[in-house]
Order: C-alpha cells, then structure tokens, then sequence
C-alpha cells in the first residue's frame, strides 16, 4: 500500500496529494479533447460526468503508482 510522503524542496508533501495533481492534470487534458471532439453533446450532465472520469483515471493512476512501487 502506498504510505509515507514525498520531499519537494524540503516539504513533505502526502503521496496521495501528488497522485491527485497528475490525476487533474491527465483529466484536465481528457476534458479539453472531449469539448474539442463534441462528445458533451452526449453527456446528461457534465459536472458529474467530469467528476466520475476524475474518480476512475484517480484510481488508475494510483493502481500504477501501487504496483510500481513493489
């Protein structure tokens, strides 16, 4: 299990705080992609729809820091 923190120029900061920043980085590009593609056209309500993508990519980023770590 992922524990412990990470030092960023002496800040310890917690491990699930930085997997959470590249999740909103990975879901902030996946969003721009989908407006540009139209595919909110299809989506009943966008916040929800954003808020689950953002759920599923948090827990795959955090399947594949789990296994990179063992």
């Amino acid at each position: 299990m992922l524990s412990g923190e990470i030092d960023v120029y002496g800040v310890f900061v917690p491990t699930l705080l930085a997997l959470m920043l590249v999740t909103f980085a990975i879901t902030t590009c996946m969003r721009v992609l989908l407006a540009r593609l139209g595919f909110y056209r299809l989506v009943w309500h966008r916040s929800l729809f954003n808020l689950a993508i953002y759920l599923i990519v948090l827990g795959g980023v955090v399947a594949i820091a789990r296994s990179l770590q063992s």
